[in-house]
């Protein structure tokens, strides 16, 4: 397996991940409680990748990035090289791929929090920072939970964002899911499978990360002995 592949997988996926959580947090919050006309727009925009061919999303960032845009010049001249074909281009790539993942589990949570316990705190003084940190957090650890574990698996397996925006640089934009691409084409089928069982098992630990966290149902309580 690509040991500096993976490494830069696992990096690019913590990243993002961080990103994502400083993003959503106050995003799901508007969205859960805002009575906006045009929020359904903005839901809209948010889960846009979830519907959109990463190749498409992959190559208007690509375009939008590079050195043929106003956007793209203004990036180089300051930060002296483009974002395409960089790390840091991979991260805003997965950022926005990546953002309904991390988005749409914190509204569900959000707007679990019932409405009394958010009309007390207000009544009390606190001012909707202070309700976000202190009340709804605290009762949406679940999905918090939820929204950082898919963020990262999530990140860890993107292939057509990352390849276009990224390209197939080793130790810079090579990830594991462009290596096993690479392995199969050059039929080198043990690396691939290797690589691949590393895709799934990371996938699959994250999932038992969730549903680790989910109470017992009360069939399951009745069977504790």
């Amino acid at each position: 397996m690509d040991t500096q592949a993976l490494l830069l997988t696992i990096r690019l996926a913590i990243t993002t991940t961080l990103v994502l959580l400083v993003i959503a947090l106050p995003l799901a919050s508007w969205i859960a409680f805002s009575r906006a006309r045009w929020k359904a727009l903005v839901e809209a925009t948010v889960a846009l990748p979830l519907v959109l061919p990463p190749t498409v999303l992959g190559f208007y960032l690509l375009i939008a990035l590079g050195p043929t845009t106003a956007l793209g010049r203004w990036i180089t001249h300051l930060i002296g090289h483009p974002l395409a074909f960089s790390f840091t281009g991979l991260v805003v790539g997965s950022v926005l791929y990546s953002l309904p993942f991390a988005v749409q589990p914190l509204v569900a949570g959000f707007a679990a929090v019932p409405a009394e316990i958010l009309d007390a705190a207000a009544i009390l003084g606190a001012g909707p920072l202070r309700i976000l940190l202190r009340v709804v957090l605290p009762l949406a650890r679940a999905a918090v939970l939820t929204s950082a574990v898919l963020s990262f698996t999530h990140t860890v397996g993107e292939f057509g964002v990352v390849l276009m925006l990224g390209g197939n640089i080793p130790g810079v934009t090579r990830t594991l899911s462009i290596s096993l691409y690479d392995q199969v084409q050059d039929f080198q089928y043990g690396q691939a499978n290797r690589t691949a069982f590393a895709l799934v098992l990371i996938s699959f630990l994250s999932l038992v990360a969730i549903y680790a966290r989910r109470p017992a149902g009360k069939e399951d309580r009745g069977r504790i002995v």
